[in-house]
């Protein structure tokens, strides 16, 4: 049975990758199987697989060609709201090409 659970769920991960193990059971059940989905996870595990879909870069955070500066690092707020204004110096103002 285990076997014939893993043929089926390699070819349907090689056609549809980013499915993920609901999906899969969900193509099981309609296939007439009832299979629990920590059963479809193990297998998935054994069989080296695992959904393909876009994980977070949190290694590239420093990689940036411009990191903004902090504006307020040292500033002391002491009034309501002061911290919230903006700083339009940062950005550079659009250039207008209708003459």
């Amino acid at each position: 049975m285990n076997l014939t659970l893993m043929r089926l769920l390699d070819e349907r991960c090689l056609n549809f990758p980013a499915e993920g193990v609901l999906q899969l059971q969900d193509y099981l059940r309609d296939l007439g199987y009832l299979v629990n989905v920590r059963r479809i996870r193990r297998l998935l595990r054994k069989m080296g697989r695992w959904a393909v879909y876009p994980k977070p870069n949190l290694n590239r955070l420093g990689q940036a060609q411009y990191i903004y500066p902090y504006r307020l690092k040292g500033l002391l707020i002491v009034a309501p709201n002061q911290g919230w204004m903006i700083d339009i110096t940062a950005r550079a103002a659009p250039v207008c090409a209708h003459g």
